[in-house]
């Protein structure tokens, strides 16, 4: 490679991390934003401003403040799916896997209570194509959970594994809601250790 080609090269990466950084940047600002305001609440010039950019600037990232919503919501989910996933297939056994799933999932909640209350909120401001997306996207994420189920309580059929996953959801998502908006707490260890304590008694229940 020529030394204007590496040259020219250098650039373009820069030129594309700055714009993943700055994209990363207006999805954490809507992400506060919409937690606090509510999507109706938002404009694209409260996003721009959140993240150091001219409203009209957005739009290099993002085609329509719907589409900022789509990005927020469709990318935790296919994080949620991928990072389950993971853990099941680096688990050398279903107990353990399914330790593993409390552990992830409590990770995301106590790291993203803003996402969790902008999903619980807005998800019907989406477009149906958009939202129908989501949902798919979850549900998968479900299954991965009632495989790992099926293993650990043989016996139970699917629709009652199925609710134990949603419930140990709803009980570990009631997170964001216990803690004050838009803050993080500064100790987790009591509020991780409760919560992966309650969820493993729930899933386990007789």
């Amino acid at each position: 490679m020529s030394v204007n080609a590496a040259a020219d090269a250098e650039r373009t990466t820069g030129r594309s991390q700055a714009k993943a950084s700055r994209r990363a940047a207006l999805l954490a600002a809507a992400a506060r934003l919409f937690a606090e305001r509510g999507f109706n609440g938002v404009s694209i010039e409260d996003l721009g401003a959140a993240a150091g950019v001219s409203g009209p600037a957005v739009y290099r990232h993002f085609s329509s403040k719907h589409a900022v919503l789509s990005a927020l919501l469709t990318g935790v989910s296919q994080d949620l799916l991928e990072g389950g996933q993971a853990v099941v297939d680096n688990s050398p056994d279903p107990q353990d896997a399914l330790r593993g799933l409390i552990e992830f999932h409590v990770d995301f909640a106590l790291s993203n209570p803003e996402v969790i209350r902008v999903h619980d909120r807005d998800l019907d401001s989406l477009p149906e194509e958009e939202s129908t997306h989501v949902r798919d996207l979850q549900r998968q994420y479900v299954e991965v959970w009632v495989a790992v189920l099926s293993q650990v309580l043989p016996g139970q059929d699917t629709p009652k594994l199925r609710m134990r996953a949603h419930a140990a959801f709803g009980l570990i998502n009631s997170t964001p809601h216990s803690l004050h908006r838009g803050k993080r707490p500064r100790e987790r260890g009591w509020r991780r250790n409760l919560l992966e304590q309650m969820a493993w008694a729930a899933l386990k229940a007789e």
